[in-house]
């Protein structure tokens, strides 16, 4: 079997961005791939370095959103990053490889500095400039082929590329080009009509959400801005609103377009009836992390036995890394 590797950051709960970007697609390859799933907690504390509970909190979190949505422990490898230490001892080897300038002209971090130019406006640290590099050894510690990720993580992904091709060229064939796995819905906006839904950014629908919350957040989700009276004729290609009606409403979406167009459909009702299917899509998944909630303990045992096995293939990784470098003492 060929490999996947993909993970998340444990800075809060996940959302149906997650859900849409990442996770269906790892649920639908996990049976069909060695999977392993990571909670990147090092790499959250790059930008939480001053809040490490926040990240402590959220760890377990992000397990039972993936265990909601449907990733199966008994295939996939659910782990935590910082209990593997090889992972940092990669880092390491791979920041020899990568320039300052390069990692200053990648796009993922050039956009995610803007967003925390306030964290950062005594100077980018060290640990978060670089953080490209301990992607590439999550992603390569690994030997993973496949990456599912949400389109903005693409530049990312060809940084690792770029490490796997140096590292080969001066040591000899080790690792794989891992290629991207984009998911199959648009990139969900914000609810306040930012081109990205983000925890940070406060303006997302979480997989947890209850129905009351997901009514509420729907409810003052902006919409087409031109259409200012209920009987205007709507523009539903710039509304975010019908950008979620297109996934959790797809039977219906061309009408909804076509009425709202005609001005016969006013937000109210559109977002009501978003509302209603999308509350109904995450139920089930809703349900199932409820019960893994129950039983906290075999939640943990889960990720005590993924991390052991993640221990295991790591370290076969890096006994080949360290024979390749000559440093194999």
């Amino acid at each position: 079997m060929q490999t996947i590797l993909t993970g998340d950051r444990p800075t809060g709960q996940l959302h149906i961005g997650h859900l849409f970007g990442s996770l269906l697609n790892r649920v639908k390859l996990q049976n069909d791939y060695d999977t392993y799933v990571m909670v990147a907690d090092v790499q959250a504390l790059t930008d939480n370095f001053n809040h490490p509970d926040k990240v402590r909190d959220n760890v377990y979190e992000v397990v039972l959103d993936n265990l909601a949505a449907g990733l199966n422990p008994d295939q996939a490898i659910i782990f935590i990053q910082s209990l593997v230490p090889e992972i940092a001892e990669l880092t390491v080897f791979f920041s020899n490889l990568v320039t300052l300038a390069r990692l200053e002209r990648n796009p993922t971090v050039k956009t995610e500095l803007e967003q925390k130019k306030d964290l950062f406006k005594g100077g980018v640290t060290y640990g978060f400039l670089g953080y490209p590099i301990s992607q590439a050894a999550d992603i390569l510690t690994f030997q993973a082929d496949l990456v599912p990720v949400g389109q903005d993580q693409e530049p990312m992904l060809e940084q690792t590329r770029e490490v796997a091709r140096k590292f080969n060229h001066i040591y000899g064939q080790t690792f794989p080009e891992p290629r991207a796995l984009l998911g199959d819905f648009p990139r969900l906006t914000g609810l306040d009509g930012n081109a990205k839904m983000s925890k940070s950014l406060g303006n997302a629908i979480y997989i947890a959400d209850e129905p009351v919350i997901i009514e509420k957040k729907i409810k003052a989700a902006k919409t087409d801005p031109q259409k200012i009276r209920k009987n205007d004729p709507g523009h539903p290609q710039i509304c975010p609103v019908f950008g979620y009606q297109q996934i959790f409403n797809a039977v219906e979406a061309k009408n909804i377009a076509k009425e709202c167009k005609s001005g016969r459909l006013g937000c109210v009702d559109c977002k009501r009836c978003l509302a209603e299917k999308m509350i109904a899509y995450l139920a089930p998944l809703q349900e199932r992390r409820r019960a893994y909630a129950s039983d906290m303990p075999k939640v943990r045992d889960i990720v005590r036995d993924g991390t052991s096995k993640a221990n295991q293939r790591a370290r076969q990784t890096m006994e080949q890394v360290r024979e390749k470098m000559k440093i194999d003492y």
